[in-house]
Order: C-alpha cells, then structure tokens, then sequence
C-alpha cells in the first residue's frame, strides 16, 4: 500500500473531536468514534481497483458513498462532511477554506451490533438469518438494472484484476496461484454462456458490492446492509448472485456452513434466481480469492494475522471448486417427525457450495399462495388437488436444480406413493437418490406439533392423525427420528455417503 498525500493534520482533528473514543483502520479507511457520531476518512491510496490519492477524489467517493448506502441504511448515513483550512490554518468542518479531506458523517451503533461479533458469539440463529436473506433479496428485486457489459465480460474483469492483485501482494507462491488462477478461468469459460443469459434477463445491477458480515448490523433490530462498494461503479455492478456470494462464502469461511446454506435457501425462496444456482460455487471461489489479495496487501510479516488471514482466504478459494456431484434426497414422515430440521441440519455437508437446496412442501404451498412462509393458510389451501400442484412444483423444481449440477433435499409428508413417485421420477438418470422415512412414536409427534409457534407447517394434532391413518407403506429407508435431529441428520448423511455411488447401481 503507497500513501500518495499525507493525512496527519485530518486525523489529528478528527481525533480532537469531543468524546472520541475508538479508531478502528481498514486498508482503505480510517474510522473515527466519537460520541454518537462515527467519521470515515478514506485513506490517501491506489490500487489498481481504487483511487483515493487526492482530496477531491476522496470528496467524490464520500458523496456517492452517501448515497448508495442511503438505499439499504438512510437512517444511519448521515451527510459528507467537508475538512477545510480557515485563514488562520486551523482545521474545521465545512468551512470556506481550502478542501483538505472529506469524511461521511454516520450515526454511531454499537459494534457488538455487527453480525461478524453477532457470528463470533454464536447467535446468527435462523430468524435472524431468514429477515437477512430477504432484505438482501429485496434489495437486489429493487436495485438497477445495468445492460452495458455482458456478464462473461464482468467476471473476466474481476479475474483479470484479481489475478494482478494476488500476484501484487507476493506472498502467495507462483505455482499455487497460476493453479488457482487457471481453475477460475476454466470455470469462467464453461459458465460463460449462464452468466450472458442472466445479464440479458436483467440480472446485472447496481448491488452493494461488499456485503459480507461486518457489512451488516443490526439497527433498530432488523439487518441492515451499509459500507457498499462505492468507489469503482464497475466492480459493484455485478450479477445479484455474486453479490450474495460474498457473504456465503464469509459464512462458509468461518465454519458458518449451515448458516450459509440456510441463507442460501431463504434468498431462493424469496427471489427468483434458480437458474443461476450453478454460478455459486464459482462466485463464492472469486469471493475468497479477492479476500485474499486484499488481505495480502496488508501483510508486513509472514507471522501476521494478515498473512494468516490471507492464506486461509487463498485456501479456501481452491477448497470451494472441489465439490461433490448433484444428488437428490427426500425426506419424508408424519408432521412433527422432523423432516424439516433434518433437512436444514443435512443440507450444508450435500452437493457444491454452499450445500444442498431445501425444497420444502410447506414453503412451497405458502409461496403459491404469495405469503410469508409462517402464515397459516385456510383448510381449502390443503384440498388434494392444491396438494397435488405443490408435490408437482417440488418434482419441477428439484429437476432444474439436479439439472444445473445442484444437489436437492425434498421435504415432504410423502405418505402417498404417487407423491413418493413422482419426486423419484424428478431425478436424472445420472444422480444418486435416497428416500427416507422418518419415523417416531405419535405421543412424541403430538407434542411436537402442539409445541410448534411461528412454523411454516398448518399441521395439527387432528391432521396428524388423519396422516397416520392414511399413510401408505413405504419402500424408502426408514429413519428414527427420536433421539433429535442432531442425531438423525448425522445418521441421514452417514446413510446418504455409504450408498453404491452410480457407477456401482
């Protein structure tokens, strides 16, 4: 990193601010906390995907920082704030003197509001994670759409300067990054005609850009996204599916892979993006090896949390191209048998990054009749021909995702046979099935389903008895699901990886 203008005079009056207490530094930022009030002053650098080197080019950032990040955080962005020089050389806010720095005002929240300290203490539960998945989903059905650049051109972009900026930093060795930089570009090469197909869909837009989890905070108690990409419009325009990547790819890296996938599964369930699911694997391998290099230019010795950090960024770049094959898993069993959880603990450790989608009968059903997945639906929305169009879209769907080398679990009551059929029936000739049943006695279930507040299930004490009565015998494996879903996720998966592979069938 090349300090091009010296910023000790903006530093020493934002520090002599009243009540300042913290200076947090990035590689590209200064973070100045001060009573309820935090300022951000870019820092005086080039590289090759940013220029800050002069004061009216970080006055310019600062103003289309405001104002991109007043779409997703108006609350929090308060106004840029001009660092002038009056006549008598002291320093002051947004006088008449001569521009010396610029800084965006932001009201000031508590960091433990952050999600990467809110990952770090263990408490990104699933509610939290599903409001997150659907604001970044809303955010992306809401943002621009950009036509200028095809999506192949895009991402050839982003490797090219990403390639220069690992081999930059000069801490990775020459071989490994030739290696990774040749996987990534023959990942380019087959997915090229998806990503031109999605950027002529409208899938191109203006996104956030770097929205990973210190990215996100909790503000007024709902997710909030803020500090996008405001400096290159280029590198913040970009399939809304990369953009998303990023924070798979940061839950992915801290051994949030649950985390990740139940993200993964709630953005899908809210935006229409199927058919680009193919491309995560390969954004989420692009996400880390930028991580890498902008770690890796912050390295000054290999002993270094920076150079540690770098080094597992690179690693888990190639570790994130090395996937299993697409398979297809269903779970079926009575309300309250926990096929549900069981598929939300299963699915991370199935198929590429960031693991296995869900499809869910019960989302399903609320999705067609368009409202949120916890809102119980009236008795007509379970008539057997509504029923019958909900297994039927689980079968279409799972095909498109088993299809595009995605690996599928479908979560379902399944106590019919044509419904067990016809989900059978949705996989390729080429792709592993299994069929569970699970199984648990019917006291346990009904106090399952009496305890259950806020599910997307409608299912009742009386409907589990109407199910136990009419269930068919099945012919998949049988499961017990009594000794909790830890259990019986770990007993499905050690199942699923001691089955014949195709090759053996």
């Amino acid at each position: 990193m090349m300090i091009r203008q010296d910023q000790s005079e903006a530093i020493a009056f934002l520090s002599s601010l009243s009540d300042v207490t913290e200076r947090h530094d990035t590689h590209i930022s200064i973070i100045i906390l001060s009573g309820k009030r935090a300022y951000k002053l870019k820092r005086s650098v080039c590289f090759p995907y940013l220029d800050f080197s002069t004061a009216s080019l970080r006055l310019s950032a600062c103003l289309r920082e405001l104002e991109l990040n007043r779409r997703t955080a108006p609350s929090l962005y308060v106004a840029v704030r001009r660092i002038t020089r009056e006549a008598s050389g002291r320093l002051t806010f947004d006088g008449n003197g001569e521009l010396v720095d610029s800084v965006v005002e932001m009201v000031r929240f508590d960091q433990r509001d952050l999600f990467s300290q809110i990952a770090e203490r263990n408490e990104l539960g699933p509610t939290l994670l599903s409001k997150t998945a659907i604001a970044i989903a809303d955010f992306h059905r809401d943002a621009a759409i950009d036509h200028r650049r095809s999506g192949s051109e895009i991402m050839t972009a982003v490797l090219d300067m990403n390639s220069e900026s690992i081999r930059a930093a000069g801490i990775f060795g020459a071989d490994q990054a030739y290696a990774l930089e040749m996987e990534l570009k023959a990942m380019l090469d087959r997915l090229g005609w998806l990503l031109d197909e999605r950027e002529r869909s409208g899938k191109v837009r203006r996104c956030h850009g770097d929205l990973h989890l210190r990215n996100i905070c909790l503000l007024d108690g709902s997710p909030t996204l803020f500090d996008c990409l405001e400096f290159d419009d280029d590198l913040a325009t970009i399939d809304v599916l990369y953009d998303l990547a990023f924070l798979l790819m940061d839950l992915w890296g801290r051994g949030l892979r649950a985390e990740a996938n139940w993200v993964f599964n709630r953005y899908f369930d809210a935006a229409d993006e199927d058919d680009g699911v193919a491309l995560l694997p390969f954004f989420m391998a692009v996400r880390a090896s930028v991580r890498a290099h902008v770690a890796g230019v912050q390295v000054t010795d290999r002993s270094g949390a920076a150079f540690k950090e770098a080094s597992a960024y690179f690693e888990l770049a190639g570790d994130l191209l090395n996937f299993s094959p697409p398979q297809l898993v269903a779970v079926g069993g009575l309300s309250g048998s926990g096929k549900s959880s069981v598929a939300a603990a299963a699915a991370h450790r199935l198929g590429p990054p960031p693991g296995a989608r869900v499809l869910s009968s019960d989302r399903i059903r609320k999705r067609l009749y368009g409202v949120p997945a916890e809102t119980r639906l009236p008795p007509e929305a379970y008539q057997p021909g509504v029923s019958k169009r909900v297994y039927a879209e689980q079968a279409r769907t799972a095909a498109t995702f088993l299809k595009s080398g995605h690996a599928v679990i479908a979560d379902a009551v399944f106590d019919r046979a044509e419904d067990r059929q016809r989900i059978e029936a949705a996989v390729p000739d080429t792709v592993p099935f299994n069929g569970f049943w699970l199984d648990a006695p019917l006291e346990l279930l009904i106090d399952r389903v009496s305890r259950r507040i806020g599910d997307p299930s409608d299912a009742t004490p009386s409907v589990l008895r109407q199910q136990a009565n009419s269930a068919t015998q099945t012919e998949w494996q049988s499961l017990s699901s009594s000794e909790g879903i830890a259990k019986t996720a770990a007993m499905l998966i050690k199942r699923v990886q001691a089955a014949p592979d195709m090759a053996e069938r």
